[in-house]
């Protein structure tokens, strides 16, 4: 049987409708990303995220972004990159802080938001921030879009890099996410988004957004925590990944 790699950013609401939710998601993945205060997030998400992560047996990593509770990191800041990086040790240090406490090892990072996209479209920045990952949280593997930036930096540093992937989004010929802005760009039809988690998984052929064929693998593929009935999705996918010979598990780099 093969082992697939979910991934979902979690610990971003606080209601009890939120966490609730994010307990359902959590038996059907097998990685989270928890927001460690930067975006969302406080002490009691990210110890009630933690425990639920290690109930499930998940790989926990932090998901720091922009300092930007108010536009729930979406927007970009311009911001200079000390204070940025200031922002972003003291985000994941509060979630090893508490995984510490509770005797759990986080495994990686995934940034947030805009702050991701930021990275993996511009080179500079991607250098700055995986070298600062790579001084002073070099046991963190970095979870990063495929094809882009982040890749490329983290190759150069020889730091272990997750290539990820969206089942709900469709791509360029170049590898690269195409703008929500474009028709199409977001697969709403489970049976497609299904299509393209297996491609990713396997290395097989999927069509882009032209519907001319792409081909390339993952290591760990992204299930969006934040659109409505995620946590039907993610059942829907656990049961789907089953019986098509996958079982979950986290991955390696």
């Amino acid at each position: 049987m093969k082992t697939i790699d979910i991934n979902c950013d979690l610990g971003e609401g606080e209601t009890a409708a939120d966490l609730a939710r994010d307990a359902q998601i959590m038996r059907c993945i097998s990685r989270c990303n928890i927001a460690c205060g930067g975006h969302a997030g406080n002490a009691t998400t990210m110890a009630l995220s933690l425990e639920n992560a290690l109930n499930n047996k998940l790989a926990a990593g932090a998901h720091p972004g922009y300092p930007d509770r108010e536009n729930f990191g979406r927007v970009s800041l311009p911001i200079e990159h000390g204070q940025l990086l200031d922002s972003i040790w003291e985000q994941i240090q509060c979630l090893e802080t508490e995984a510490g406490r509770m005797q759990i090892a986080l495994s990686h990072i995934k940034l947030h938001g805009a702050l991701y996209n930021d990275a993996e479209a511009n080179d500079q920045l991607a250098k700055v921030l995986v070298e600062f990952i790579h001084k002073e949280f070099p046991h963190l593997q970095i979870l990063g879009l495929a094809n882009a930036a982040m890749e490329r930096a983290a190759k150069k540093l020889n730091h272990p890099f997750l290539r990820e992937g969206f089942m709900d989004r469709r791509y360029l010929n170049a590898h690269r996410l195409s703008p929500r802005s474009m028709p199409g760009a977001v697969i709403e039809e489970f049976d497609q988004c299904l299509q393209q988690v297996l491609a990713l998984a396997s290395g097989a052929t999927f069509g882009d957004i032209d519907n001319t064929p792409l081909q390339f693998s993952v290591d760990s593929i992204c299930l969006h925590g934040d659109t409505p009935g995620a946590e039907r999705t993610a059942r829907k996918l656990q049961q789907a990944l089953r019986q098509a010979g996958f079982k979950l598990g986290p991955s390696a780099s």
